[in-house]
Order: C-alpha cells, then sequence, then structure tokens
C-alpha cells in the first residue's frame, strides 16, 4: 500500500515555507496531495487557478506532489482521495491554537483521518502569506521569501 497524505491550504500566494513543507513531506509519503482551498471568506488576491499554477511551478521537478483545488470540507475532499493523514503547518506558538482547534474539529468530523503537524525549517518559520503579501504592498522585496515568479505575481496584482 502506498502512503497518501494532503496538504490543504490557500497558497495565497506560495511560500518558501510551503515549499519546505513540501519537500519534507514527500521524504515521508510517496504522494502528496497539496489541495488549493476556494476559501472565498478568506478574500484571497489570487484566484484558484492563479494559485494552483504558481505551486505547479513552485514543485516542478519534486516527485510525488499532486496539486489539486477543492471546496468545501476539507474532511470530505481528503477521504475522497482515499488519504488517511492531513498535513498542517505549524509556524509559530500562535498557530497552535487555530490549528489545534481546527485539527479536533476535523477529528471529530472524520475519526479515520488523522492530522500530522509539521514545523518549517527555522528560516521560513516567520513566514505566511498575508505578512508577504503586506510587505510587497509597503514596498519590499519579497524575493527571499517566495520564488521570483511569485514576486512578479504579486507586482501584477498590486501595483
Amino acid at each position: 500500500m502506498r502512503s497518501k497524505a494532503v496538504y490543504p491550504g490557500t497558497f495565497d500566494p506560495v511560500t518558501y515555507g510551503h515549499i519546505d513543507l513540501i519537500k519534507r513531506a514527500v521524504k515521508i509519503y510517496d504522494t502528496v496531495i497539496i489541495a488549493v482551498a476556494h476559501n472565498a471568506h478568506k478574500d484571497p488576491l489570487f484566484t484558484v487557478q492563479e494559485r494552483v499554477g504558481m505551486l505547479k511551478e513552485a514543485t516542478r521537478g519534486i516527485k510525488g506532489v499532486v496539486i489539486e483545488d477543492f471546496d468545501g470540507l476539507v474532511v470530505d475532499y481528503v477521504r475522497k482521495k482515499g488519504a488517511p493523514v492531513m498535513i498542517r503547518g505549524l509556524r509559530m506558538l500562535s498557530d497552535f491554537e487555530y490549528e489545534f482547534q481546527m485539527a479536533l474539529t476535523n477529528r471529530k468530523l472524520a475519526q479515520d483521518i488523522e492530522t500530522i503537524f509539521m514545523m518549517p525549517s527555522e528560516s521560513y518559520s516567520y513566514l505566511s502569506s498575508k505578512l508577504i503579501k503586506e510587505a510587497f504592498a509597503l514596498g519590499a522585496d519579497v524575493r527571499a521569501f517566495v520564488p521570483g515568479f511569485v514576486a512578479k505575481a504579486l507586482a501584477k496584482k498590486l501595483r
């Protein structure tokens, strides 16, 4: 039996922190499905298609990665994909309370799906898509935090 995990998120936009987690997840699981949430309530800057495209570009050459989008309950999507595991990233202690609450809720909704928390490398532990968008909007060079093509996409959207 091949192991499979789903890494869901908004990825608005993808950062080096996300890419770090993906690279480490494929060392553990044969297949890692990156599930891009529609999440209209989060008011994403990029469309679902743009976020999927950026993730495909960012993960090109990483074996075992599948990029898809989904709408609805994440546990329904994970179950539909036949994955017993959902990966969630924890950057800082501040993430823990929200992620723990979400994991317990998901466990109540789907006892057959486990949530695995992974921490990014220390050099990416403070990165968030929201912070990068805010810094870019204020004129920061964000190429140390996101691939160059993502920085260009931000420039196109925000300038």
